[in-house]
């Protein structure tokens, strides 16, 4: 049986498009079904735009006619994150205070979308103002688990992993501030990229820390991550924080060969109170990876034991200091769960957070000197597997834990260092994705990519779909 469109990645659709085999239209039509079919299941949407989808769609395809093709996103439909700006659209940054915002103009990443022909489906859930990892939703309803309908996606992202995981739409950009783009990818299975700070502009994104923040892609495989990548990258002078770098052909550089390169592994932190059987899975891969010609190296990073306090520190004064004039005038109006970490985001002095800093600054250093010795340092993307919706609780062999902390516990590294990190599917514990986390140097997201490409390349069975048809009759 030939596999349908909606399943298909943009490595396989573009090659289809551009010689006309296949039409935008016939895609997008496709994909916009399985959107509407599966939706009322999942509630990875906020709203759907058939109208508009299929606009872009006919525009797509009048160009290739026309002999102008854009590259492998043309005609690509492709829904994003409630939080990214859309020009003369309502943005709802998944809120009940902005839930009629129109936004002036677009934000960056989706105008370079726009420049090379996606097509847009609409806007994806996600925890309100990304301000949490499990995507219960107050105002639009909590998106679901396509694995499992009893279970968060994770959050922030938790729409565009579920959207993407149930092939509601090709491929997504999340945000990520603790991992919420790598917390909902893992706890989907699917490929989810925060590349380094800096090398994709924020601009026309809702913050949620200034300092924290990223935009990444959320695809079905490495190849279409490192392409997405390559159209979303880049300075941007409307972004103070971009860095004007080159940006790579990264498809190009996914070669699976990692012969002679070398892994780090710091146990102490990454592999420290997390679930046996996620543990189990991701040593499992790391020696996978070594029989394709790596070499694994202990390594030691002793400020990570204060990153927690760094990085809650800094996202609760920066997230006080963005939504200060709401709490004052419509506390009210915010969810109980976002309501609540507001109300103690205005906790930390100025004191608090200069130590924060101070931390980050003996962590961006010590992880630099490890990246001297080491190619990639690879952990679990999650210590446990995702809780059962409105569960405050984690459980990690047979011990419970907060959520919140346990979530974001292995991803924020990264975010505070600002190093590009990965997280790939690994394997299935009780019927649930578990996700392979892989960082890398500053601007060295070619080697991330790399080392996820060689293990996606060898574990071909990491790619299986949830069964909706099955989740939907029962």
């Amino acid at each position: 049986m030939e596999q349908p469109l909606y399943q298909k990645t943009i490595t396989e659709l573009a090659p289809l498009i551009k010689s006309k085999e296949i039409s935008p239209i016939e895609v997008t039509q496709s994909v916009l079904k399985q959107a509407k079919d599966y939706n009322v299941l999942i509630n990875a949407f906020i709203s759907i735009d058939e109208a508009k989808a299929l606009e872009d769609a006919k525009q797509a395809e009048a160009e290739i006619n026309q002999g102008i093709y854009k590259g492998p996103l043309h005609g690509i439909p492709m829904a994003l994150k409630d939080i990214l700006h859309f020009e003369n659209e309502r943005v709802t940054f998944g809120s009940k205070i902005h839930q009629d915002f129109i936004a002036s103009e677009n934000a960056t990443v989706v105008s370079k979308l726009k420049e090379v022909g996606t097509t847009f489906t609409g806007k994806l859930n996600m925890h309100e103002y990304a301000y949490g990892p499990t995507n219960n939703n107050p105002h639009y309803g909590p998106c679901r688990n396509p694995w499992n309908m009893e279970k968060i996606p994770g959050g922030s992202s938790g729409g565009s992993a579920a959207a993407v995981a149930a092939d509601l739409t090709i491929a997504s950009l999340g945000t990520d501030t603790a991992g919420s783009v790598r917390i909902p990818a893992s706890a989907c299975g699917i490929v989810g990229l925060k590349p380094t700070h800096g090398r994709v502009s924020k601009y026309g994104c809702f913050p949620l820390s200034w300092s924290l923040d990223h935009i990444g892609p959320m695809t079905k495989t490495v190849e279409d991550t490192a392409i997405l990548l390559e159209y979303i990258a880049g300075y941007d002078e409307k972004d103070p924080t971009t860095i004007d770098k080159p940006v790579e052909n990264y498809a190009s550089v996914l070669t699976g060969d990692i012969k002679g390169k070398v892994i780090g592994i710091e146990e102490d932190y990454f592999f420290n109170r997390v679930d046996r059987n996620v543990k189990q899975l991701v040593e499992t891969a790391i020696k996978q990876l070594e029989s394709l010609g790596a070499k694994v190296e202990l390594v030691n990073i002793p400020s990570l034991k204060y990153s927690e306090y760094a990085e809650y520190i800094t996202f609760m004064a920066e997230s006080a200091t963005i939504h200060r004039n709401n709490l004052i005038s419509r506390i009210d109006q915010f969810g109980p769960d976002v309501q609540h970490l507001l109300k103690f985001s205005n906790i930390p002095s100025a004191v608090d957070y200069l130590q924060g800093q101070q931390v980050r600054t003996m962590m961006i250093k010590e992880f630099a000197n490890v990246f001297n010795q080491v190619d990639v340092l690879i952990s679990p993307t999650l210590p446990a597997l995702p809780p059962t919706i409105g569960d405050e609780m984690v459980v990690i062999n047979g011990k419970e834990y907060p959520a919140l902390d346990s979530l974001i516990r292995l991803t924020s590294p990264a975010n505070l260092v600002g190093i590009p990190a990965i997280s790939v599917p690994c394997g299935f514990s009780n019927g649930l994705p578990v996700g392979l986390q892989i960082m890398g140097a500053a601007f060295n997201e070619k080697d991330v990519l790399n080392f996820a490409y060689a293990f996606e390349k060898n574990n071909p069975q990491f790619s299986k779909k949830p069964n909706l048809i099955e989740l939907l009759t029962n």
